[in-house]
């Protein structure tokens, strides 16, 4: 999983490497292993765990994910607590006025102040402490035990040391004063019951000692808090006699154990008896208990988010779970109603009462006599069997029953040849008239086509004769006035566009073209191609 390699894979090396993943997440297979022989954690992200392609890693490993280069400016080291470096004769200048040292002032002395100081009498100065100066790394800085000096430990236990002592000569006194006060009292039971008290006031260090140790079993625990947090203390119930989990089968081959999630997903023995098995692997609480109904309502709440519903399992817990049950209530109404309808309607065979044992068994008193063939030859006739359904049943004056006839596509009656069920039977002049009607809508559909066609070719030889740039039929006949006109619109129409001042303000367009707008057009265009062009223009 860890692996940055960019290595060409075939399709079928690609659906093992996805394989072997699946496996290393559910636990069926070991983890990975870096160069240092520490185990990848399999459920890491692709995004984490691929080294770029610019370090080259050949192996799978976490290395860039680590600050590996190291800055040798940085250092763990701390402050020499209270050293000095050298002590002065005479007074300098610049030094402390109050002690003489030269590395701090006046103000920043921690020193008695003088009522002389050190700049003014010239005697008793104080040495120079030592400066140091540290470049800390990520690490140096966050270390909360650097620069702790383990001998200061010492004091904590003498301290310790000193309040035990003093607390076992407190016991003791107490024990002193009971026993006087015993003494002088006469009117104390027999010598039994004051043995018994002596006991009873006795100091058993042994039995202080095991109170002590008592708490072995108890974790302590960091309780994230709202204000910074508070240490808890949770106990232990694992009971200490309890075999662990990786010692039941100590064979290399068997159920993988992850020690950084103390989970064994497979069954360690697989092949012992399951009466005597306490164990049998994580995956049995998986598939045991509320598990499964959690399963089934998440992929309730799937599909139904799916299908419309404003539902997330994860954002609105108590909303999906709440629908769920809703809707196993209305499953289970719908399939008691299914299941009531189907009863009433066919039949419960169930409630019914129990057929007689020689029906059940097919035996009668009925002789029946066969041949070598099979057949029957005296005795009870051959039934046929029939169907559930209802037959030669004939309906709405019918002779023949639904299906027995079929033309384009359809079925129908064959006595009156008709397509609707249930319809009314019209016999032989029902044909007749489907006949009639077919033939005149055969012609109705033939005339209106050729009714479509006239005006179309009409259409086309007009539009032919309208279009700009046609050429001109020869029977083309022209009306000399509308071309007289055609021809002073297009001369009007040339000054416009040679000179935009002579067009007016309000201009109307007319789109319709006339066959001697057309010619005027023809005898007006300017043939570029024309050597005449000059002379008629």
């Amino acid at each position: 999983m860890a692996t940055s390699s960019v290595a060409f894979k075939s399709r079928e090396d690609h659906r093992k490497q996805l394989e072997l993943e699946e496996a290393r997440k559910a636990g069926l297979a070991p983890a990975e292993v870096d160069e240092d022989g520490k185990e990848i954690n399999p459920h890491i992200p692709q995004y984490m765990s691929s080294a770029p392609w610019y370090l080259n890693a050949e192996r799978p490993s976490l290395k860039h994910q680590r600050k590996w280069k190291s800055d040798p400016n940085y250092n763990k080291g701390w402050y020499d607590r209270g050293a000095t470096t050298g002590r002065a004769d005479k007074y300098r200048k610049g030094a402390c006025e109050n002690c003489g040292a030269m590395t701090h002032d006046a103000k920043s002395c921690m020193e008695r102040p003088r009522k002389l100081g050190a700049k003014w009498t010239g005697k008793h100065i104080a040495p120079d402490e030592k400066i140091e100066h540290f470049e800390l790394d990520y690490d140096g800085k966050r270390d909360r035990w650097n620069g702790y000096d383990a001998a200061s430990f010492a004091r904590v236990v003498d301290r310790y040391e000193a309040a035990d002592e003093a607390r076992r000569k407190f016991l003791k006194e107490q024990q002193l004063k009971k026993l006087e006060e015993k003494n002088t009292n006469e009117d104390e039971e027999d010598g039994t019951s004051d043995e018994d008290d002596e006991d009873s006031l006795k100091i058993d260090e042994a039995k202080v000692d095991e109170s002590k140790q008592m708490d072995f079993a108890k974790v302590e625990k960091r309780v994230r808090t709202t204000g910074g947090g508070s240490t808890g203390t949770v106990r232990n119930l694992r009971i200490r006699e309890d075999t662990a989990k990786y010692l039941r089968n100590l064979d290399i081959n068997s159920a993988y154990y992850d020690p950084k999630t103390r989970s064994m997903r497979d069954d360690p023995l697989p092949d012992a008896d399951p009466n005597e098995k306490f164990y049998v692997g994580d995956n049995q609480n998986r598939l045991s208990g509320q598990a499964l109904e959690f399963k089934q309502l998440n992929v309730h709440a799937w599909e139904a988010f799916d299908k419309g519903q404003d539902i997330h399992m994860q954002a609105a817990p108590s909303q999906a779970e709440l629908l769920y049950k809703n809707f196993k209530v209305n499953k289970e109404k719908l399939k008691a109603q299914v299941k009531g309808t189907i009863m009433e309607k066919y039949g419960n065979a169930a409630d019914q009462e129990m057929l007689p044992q020689e029906l059940l068994l097919g035996q009668s008193e009925r002789q029946v006599e066969y041949d070598r063939a099979g057949r029957i030859i005296k005795g009870q006739e051959v039934v046929l069997p029939k169907s559930k359904y209802e037959e030669d049943v004939y309906m709405n004056n019918h002779t023949s029953v639904w299906g027995s006839w079929f033309k384009d596509f359809q079925w129908g009656y064959k006595c009156c040849k008709q397509t609707i069920k249930n319809s009314y039977c019209t016999g032989t002049a029902g044909i007749e008239a489907a006949e009639v009607a077919g033939e005149l809508m055969r012609a109705n559909i033939a005339r209106k086509e050729a009714d479509q066609e006239i005006p179309a070719a009409a259409a086309v030889e007009d539009k032919r004769l309208a279009t700009r740039g046609s050429d001109v039929p020869d029977d083309l006949v022209l009306d000399q006035n509308k071309l007289a006109s055609a021809l002073k619109k297009e001369d009007e129409r040339k000054r416009e566009e040679r000179d935009e001042r002579k067009r007016k303000y309000n201009v109307r367009w007319n789109d319709e073209v006339t066959a001697e707008d057309m010619e005027a057009y023809r005898m007006k265009k300017v043939h570029h191609d024309d050597p005449m062009k000059y002379l008629l223009h």
